[in-house]
């Protein structure tokens, strides 16, 4: 019996599965999907899973994309997968992480008590996290869900250094992931600095300030959580009128459509 793991993906993050399948000894699992005229999905798969272990790369960038790794995953696991990996390259919903005000849906924690709910294969389900904008997501997660976050580091750390020059300053775009930027440019041996920032309104903040002096030097933004890009854009305007050389930025691997 075929021993390979079997890699699927949601259609959005096929780009990443042609990836991963060019870098080990594996099978690519082949799904069909098309969407009916009132906007449902369809999706068959095509690769013969039972018995075999399975992994299924997919985001939540959306409700509906969450929707449709979700899906999968239940179709896997009921046609025998005996284990399964959902690789999540971005896992969502970090703004409602917690409640704030009297009668705020926790989304973050409603998303996980929904993957935990899968049935359990018989080497179990295992959950693959990278770089969470917010570390307590994993807690929310209930029963036999098999969780493991990886920290991008090295990958940041080198890429970081091939982009900049020497001397360069790590930079996030809020005061929000300060302290993991700082352990990063701690490791890389460089200086961090943050924005400090003003919201403006539900939609729109404004920065009002630098944490370090950037003057002269190369920076490199990172940000684990883009939607709009407004917030980089304009952090990367501030540090260009503090005297910053080029601007570079290291961001979350969003799925190319």
């Amino acid at each position: 019996m075929e021993d390979k793991k079997i890699i699927f993906s949601t259609v959005g993050y096929q780009y990443l599965q042609s990836q991963v399948l060019e870098l080990g000894d594996f099978k690519k699992g082949e799904v069909e999907v098309k969407t009916f005229p009132d906007g449902e999905r369809y999706q068959r798969i095509l690769t013969t899973v039972s018995g075999r272990d399975v992994v299924l790369i997919g985001g939540t960038v959306s409700d509906s994309d969450t929707l449709e790794i979700y899906d999968l995953a239940y179709a896997l696991i009921k046609f025998g997968a005996r284990s399964i990996y959902l690789v999540f390259p971005y896992f969502g919903y970090s703004t409602m992480e917690r409640a704030v005000r009297p009668g705020e849906v926790v989304t973050a924690k409603s998303r996980a008590v929904m993957f935990s709910s899968l049935p359990r294969t018989s080497l179990g389900n295992h959950f693959m996290f990278f770089d969470l904008h917010t570390e307590g997501i994993p807690y929310y997660f209930e029963g036999q869900a098999l969780l493991n976050h990886i920290y991008c580091k090295p990958i940041v750390t080198r890429v970081a250094r091939e982009l900049a020059d020497d001397g360069f300053v790590l930079a996030c775009t809020d005061a929000g992931r300060a302290k993991w930027v700082e352990s990063l440019a701690n490791d890389m041996g460089v200086n961090a600095a943050f924005v400090f920032k003003r919201r403006v309104s539900g939609e729109e903040t404004e920065v009002t300030s630098i944490s370090a002096d950037v003057g002269g030097r190369d920076v490199v933004i990172y940000d684990d959580m883009v939607r709009t890009g407004g917030s980089l854009v304009n952090a990367a305007k501030a540090y260009k009128e503090a005297g910053a050389q080029k601007i570079y930025t290291i961001t979350t691997p969003w799925p190319i459509q």
